[in-house]
């Protein structure tokens, strides 16, 4: 298959007059028009390789302003553009996931708290996007920002979410099933981040390219380990995407180095820079990807979600379709998670012995 930039550059080159100057492709101008046949050409180019199974992606961080959601959507349009069938799940009440995506999050909107507190399937709360038609969305309301609390008398409250998608993997049709699932969180460490990590089966840690972004890590995956050991034994962090990386800076390469020393083959390769694109795309309810696709940002998700895509296919093959199960009984104790995350007092007395009187 050809490739829409080898056919840009061959173009250009017939039409330079003949004798004259061959035409300047490293440049910065035709550099970013290749760039952006690419993307804009993703169906015409080699799709991304099929994962070996359904993966359920948690995109977490509990510090803010390090890329969570900007990588979600634009991974999630990455790779629904590359020929994969992706499902992103905005569970941050700020809805900024579905504003990317231009999808309806008004209040009233079907939304994912419906899911959450109400019991509506998430086949009838996903909507469609103008990304790609391989990319559907669960919006966000601001109602979601009252789950925590409504949530906390429910039965089994930490796996609502994941009864929810195993549901709908069971429902849609094997043709429609999607290959990615990615669950967009908060910045906390609430019942949604909770919810978020029983229901993924793996974690992906956006780490902005700053000596802060490093401080509460370590916070972060003391509550994965809680979570593997208490309600979700699968779980593991299995990649880590740093992000606003400034070349200009030592700070930014010494943060990376750390990283990649730290995690090690965790980290993906590609590295998404400080761009202005990105950070514009969201003002018209797009990705970086639809609203520039020439940028150095877009590119670089792309390459990103294609490294993502290259370790799936190498995960064991897919198990059967999940089946709809009801819901599991009460646990006999609360565990040690729910204390930290709630600061419940009756908890709190039964981990440290000590009763009011």
């Amino acid at each position: 298959m050809t490739d829409p930039g080898e056919r840009l550059r061959n173009s250009l080159t017939a039409d330079s007059a003949p004798g004259g100057p061959p035409v300047e492709f490293d440049s910065p101008i035709a550099m970013e028009a290749m760039r952006a046949t690419r993307v804009l050409h993703a169906a015409h180019q080699e799709p991304f390789p099929v994962p070996g199974r359904i993966r359920v992606i948690t995109v977490a961080n509990q510090k803010g302003g390090v890329g969570k959601t900007t990588s979600t959507v634009n991974l999630g349009v990455a790779l629904a553009m590359y020929g994969l069938r992706t499902l992103v799940i905005d569970l941050d009440p700020q809805g900024n996931t579905s504003t990317a995506l231009g999808v309806e999050h008004t209040v009233g909107t079907p939304s994912i708290y419906d899911t959450l507190v109400g019991d509506s399937p998430l086949v009838e709360v996903a909507a469609p996007t103008t990304a790609s038609p391989l990319l559907r969305c669960v919006p966000a309301t601001i109602d979601l920002a009252g789950a925590e609390i409504e949530l906390v008398s429910m039965v089994a409250r930490e796996h609502r979410l994941r009864r929810a998608i195993e549901t709908y993997l069971s429902e849609v049709p094997a043709d429609e099933r999607p290959h990615y699932v990615l669950i967009d969180c908060p910045p906390s460490l609430g019942l949604l981040t909770l919810n978020a990590l029983v229901a993924g089966d793996e974690v992906l840690i956006p780490i902005q390219c700053e000596y802060y972004a490093l401080e509460g890590l370590g916070q972060l995956l003391s509550n994965i380990d809680l979570v593997r050991a208490h309600l979700n034994p699968g779980i593991s962090v299995s990649t880590i995407l740093l992000t606003m990386y400034d070349g200009r800076t030592k700070l930014a390469d010494q943060v990376a180095d750390e990283v990649r020393n730290h995690f090690g083959e965790l980290v993906l390769s590609a590295v998404i820079p400080r761009n202005v694109r990105v950070s514009e795309a969201p003002g018209y309810g797009q990705s970086v990807l639809t609203y520039d696709p020439g940028s150095r940002g877009a590119t670089s998700y792309v390459e990103a979600a294609k490294e993502l895509a290259e370790r799936g296919a190498h995960l064991s093959p897919a198990a059967p379709p999940p089946q709809a199960v009801a819901a599991p009984p009460p646990p006999p104790a609360t565990p040690p998670l729910a204390a930290l995350v709630l600061g419940e007092p009756a908890a709190i007395q039964r981990l440290t012995g000590r009763h009011s009187s």
